[in-house]
């Protein structure tokens, strides 16, 4: 999730918990610890692959955040001992601060290493957009009112309730993934699509809309549905090119973000160069941000492996507008078709 959005909720659990004690020490405490499993982003890597894959990793386990928990907790203690509150309930405190961070991050698209150093696919719930007001805006209004007007009874029931009502709205959004996921999944079989395996995810800042994307060993298919559609909805469905990796000598950057995927890629040809692309992050298909050039064509017409680069991407926020007017309209359908080819995707014969 984006960095207001954790360090209101950081806030709100140690104001809720802790503000009676400490009032504003407490919310702020709360927003800086929030913030901390972030700091891995100042982290340099060779690739942009390696940079995307090592991101949310060892700073955003729940094995290394509990025992940091622990060791603030210690340090709390010694340095400052108070005796209106047991040590348990600190610990929690900072635990809650702490881990709901990249539990939180799981329910978006990206991938997150819970488990670090311990190495299965990255939690990627995809409930959730990373920016979300309707998730976010109870949170500040407690958090925000905490910290200038000092955490008494009316703040205090403000900052529970934010909790409450941002927790709520986390599990329509599962209700809403499911719902979506079942409309369009009804769809794309009378359609003759494959639906092997299935991944739906929600379109930026809303969770009435959503990318349901569907594959075989062969294509992949993506729908956009919205929960207020009353026709069939507009699909695509797209060679994913895998075959490619045939003639590609093994690369580890390709093979970790295969992985770090869960293998929701696909490959491109365009003016020589193999892009590898990330399906799961962007507004639509042909709207993906996250493309990397991983190798080259020689002139013998061999593949070469490259130390991978990025491929720019086309931040074109007109087609936004679409996108949010497709929530309750349907016509006209996104040109899902036009910005795939405008984004040089599409299928490759063997």
């Amino acid at each position: 999730m984006d960095s207001l959005t954790q360090a209101v909720l950081g806030a709100s659990i140690t104001g809720a918990m802790l503000g009676r004690h400490h009032g504003r020490k407490a919310v702020i405490a709360g927003a800086v610890l929030a913030t901390l499993p972030d700091l891995d982003v100042f982290i340099r890597y060779a690739d942009p692959i390696s940079s995307m894959t090592y991101h949310r990793g060892m700073s955003h386990s729940l094995f290394v955040l509990t025992a940091f928990s622990l060791f603030l907790c210690a340090l709390w203690r010694a340095v400052k001992p108070d005796k209106r509150y047991g040590i348990t309930w600190l610990f929690l405190a900072i635990w809650l601060a702490l881990v709901t961070h990249p539990i939180l991050d799981s329910f978006t698209s990206f991938g997150t290493q819970l488990w670090w150093p311990l190495t299965p696919t990255p939690a990627s719930w995809s409930s959730i957009f990373i920016i979300d007001p309707l998730y976010t805006i109870p949170l500040i209004i407690g958090s925000f009112a905490a910290l200038f007007m000092g955490v008494g009874p009316r703040t205090q029931k403000l900052l529970n309730w934010g909790l409450i009502l941002s927790t709520l709205y986390l599990g329509w959004t599962f209700g809403a993934k499911h719902w979506a996921q079942e409309k369009a999944l009804e769809q794309l079989a009378q359609r003759g699509a494959p639906s092997a395996q299935v991944y739906s995810t929600p379109t930026p800042f809303n969770s009435l809309l959503w990318r349901v994307m569907t594959r075989d060993d062969n294509k992949q298919c993506e729908m956009i549905v919205s929960l207020l559609d009353q026709q069939p909805s507009e699909s695509i469905c797209l060679d994913h090119n895998h075959y490619l990796l045939q003639a590609v000598p093994p690369s580890e950057q390709i093979d970790r973000l295969r992985w770090f995927t869960g293998d929701w890629v696909r490959f491109d040809v365009q003016d020589d160069l193999l892009i590898m692309t990330d399906i799961r992050l962007g507004a639509t298909i042909g709207l993906q941000h996250f493309r990397f050039v991983v190798a080259e064509q020689n002139p013998e017409g061999q593949w070469d492996s490259v130390q991978p680069y990025t491929w720019p991407a086309t931040l074109d926020w007109k087609r936004l507008q679409p996108i949010l007017t497709r929530i309750y309209q349907q016509e006209p359908p996104l040109p899902l078709a036009s910005w795939t080819q405008q984004a040089g995707m599409g299928s490759i014969s063997p």
